[in-house]
């Protein structure tokens, strides 16, 4: 299907029964053939009995084409076995998929949480990594570093013209649904990562002095062994062969210490690079026209050989350079320099092609982000790419939602700052969204600011950079305690506000840990500070007092608030902004429903 359904659902699940039906397919076919083998077996088993006791074993040349049937029958065996599983894992893959558009997402992918950051200045507060975070929703990547190109796009804004051209890139490959399916299904386990560091860090080690002498001495010794062994089998004694084994030895302890410095190095970078081949192959397989999919399918482009096949030639290399740890063929392989040939070999490589290892991953890392922000996109047609506006501080929402809130439950918000409106004031009552207000906000800014599709109508904004202060947290390890977490993050923010790009910020409840008096002093200041600097941004506060400072900043500042309403007893929310400030509070109804005595 190359031309998948717009309804996300429909499609997903059109093809999870297609691919059920695979699956079923090839493990009837899978059983047919075991029975077949057995069969085979038993029929092979009893010719060889009635041909050793009935024909005196003339009739033995039968089992030659009973063997060869027979591997011609494990051969296919073990296709349909490997496609079986193929199927079963496509299977999976729809399953989670239609399980994500349900909502029941969290904690079933990659969370990001080694990227958490307490100093970042707004990753923990519109919740980007961890269980049930952005980064858990949009993750799709199959190696490390597609993990690492989403979370650092996240994490800071883009250029504008980057924006734009991830964007281009991500309506390309939304309804490549095929591809995207092929690179999801990559490798032998439904998880696993490639770690970029280690293997980059390999590819650009100093290689090793006089390798093509050692290579040439090796490849010689070897041949010295054959040839002695061919000697010895020809009756003219064991002589030539204990000399040579001699020679051996003594060339074998002069070049260990060098091969055994490229085993490990290699040993650590190693890993998963079956995966890396087989993920750099499905990009070179595809063809793209937007222009950033161009120029890293172009970063891909190498002489000789493509990265897909040089990265395969490198895991076959360590996968017979492993064979040393076999104890039976140890001893068989050592008169012949198999550890120090095949070690040799994969410096050589590393000598040829192993400087553009970091190229390749980096290009693999940035599409596979693009292929995860993708696969978004197309689970979410209604969500559109923001505008980026240069010129003057803009951020203008229509019908803005929470992208971590599943669609029928999101309540949509109008929302626009600008250079003539810098602050919103946000009051409200208790359990109103005050918190979820400035999460929809922070998240599409930093959503927009990586080219990812935002929750909203519309949206523009200017290029910005996101600065918040929601959950902060004390450290009693530091010796920090909540306040001081809370001014730090502020003063965080002012010197943002030094950076070339306006300041987009959002603070909850501001300096709550502290006293009336100076909470109120101190808040002024702060947004005073903070509007003055060319910053904008949206502030909550149940201390009505703290209203005020809109008259101070007039007409750079408004008052809006949220509000819940008494129906048949019951509290509820619309979570709609409205202007001006809040009237009532809600705190002690809240309690009461609670069960507490007030």
């Amino acid at each position: 299907m190359n031309n998948p359904s717009s309804d996300p659902k429909v499609e997903y699940t059109t093809r999870l029964e297609q691919r059920r039906i695979v699956a079923a397919t090839h493990i009837a076919n899978y059983r047919k053939v075991g029975i077949a083998r057995l069969v085979l077996l038993i029929v092979g088993a009893m010719l060889v009995l009635w041909a050793l006791f009935t024909a005196q074993g003339k009739m033995l040349w039968w089992v030659v084409p009973i063997v060869i049937l027979s591997l011609i029958l494990l051969a296919i065996h073990q296709k349909i076995y490997r496609n079986q599983h193929r199927a079963e894992r496509a299977v999976k893959f729809y399953e989670r998929n239609l399980a994500r558009l349900a909502g029941a997402w969290a904690g079933v992918g990659e969370t990001g949480e080694r990227f958490r950051a307490t100093t970042h200045p707004y990753a923990e507060d519109i919740d980007l990594f961890g269980k049930g975070s952005i980064f858990d929703l949009l993750c799709t990547a199959r190696t490390h570093a597609g993990e690492d190109a989403l979370a650092r796009w996240l994490m800071a804004p883009a250029a504008p013209e980057e924006i734009r051209a991830r964007q281009s890139s991500i309506a390309e490959i939304k309804p490549k649904l095929d591809w995207r399916e092929t690179l999801a299904l990559l490798g032998e386990e439904l998880r696993s990562g490639i770690h970029p560091e280690a293997l980059i860090e390999w590819g650009k080690g100093k290689p090793l002095e006089n390798l093509s002498l050692l290579r040439g001495l090796t490849a010689g010794l070897c041949l010295a062994s054959i040839v002695a062994i061919l000697i010895w089998f020809s009756g003219y004694g064991l002589i030539p062969f204990y000399f040579v084994l001699a020679l051996n030895a003594i060339v074998g302890l002069w070049i260990r210490p060098r091969i055994n410095s490229i085993i490990t190095q290699v040993e650590p970078a190693s890993r998963d690079l079956k995966l890396l081949s087989e993920v750099l192959a499905c990009i070179e397989a595809e063809q793209f026209q937007s222009g950033k999919m161009v120029s890293l399918r172009a970063s891909l482009e190498t002489k000789g050989l493509p990265p897909s096949q040089q990265i395969a030639q490198l895991y076959r290399l360590i996968t017979w350079l492993d064979a040393r740890m076999n104890q039976l063929f140890r001893p068989v392989s050592a008169p012949f320099f198999w550890t120090s040939q095949f070690a040799l070999a994969v410096e050589a490589w590393r000598l040829r092609s192993g400087v553009q290892i970091e190229k390749w991953i980096a290009a693999v890392g940035e599409i596979e982000a693009l292929s995860a922000l993708a696969n978004y996109g197309y689970e979410h047609p209604n969500d559109c790419f923001a505008e980026i506006v240069e010129g003057t501080p803009l951020y203008a929402g229509e019908a803005l939602g929470h992208p971590l809130l599943p669609e029928d439950q999101v309540v949509r918000t109008d929302l626009r700052m600008d250079q003539k409106m810098q602050l919103l004031v946000v009051s409200g009552s208790n359990m109103s969204g005050k918190s979820t207000l400035l999460r929809t906000v922070g998240a599409n800014a930093a959503l927009a600011l990586a080219g990812a599709p935002v929750r909203a109508k519309r949206l523009q904004l200017s290029p910005l950079q996101l600065g918040a202060s929601i959950r902060i947290q004390d450290n009693l390890r530091a010796g920090a305690s909540l306040f001081y977490a809370e001014i730090t993050r502020l003063r965080q923010l002012m010197e943002m506000t030094k950076d070339a790009l306006p300041l987009l910020f959002i603070i909850d409840e501001i300096l709550h840990g502290t006293n009336s008096h100076d909470r109120r002093i101190g808040a002024e200041a702060v947004l005073r500070g903070l509007v003055e600097r060319g910053a904008m941004g949206l502030v909550t506060t149940h201390d009505l007092a703290l209203t005020n400072i809109v008259e101070e900043l007039s007409p750079r500042a408004r008052n809006v608030h949220l509000e819940d309403h008494l129906e048949d007893g019951k509290m509820t929310f619309d979570y709609i902004l409205r202007d001006g400030i809040v009237k009532k509070s809600n705190a002690i109804e809240l309690m009461r429903s609670v069960g507490l005595e007030v």
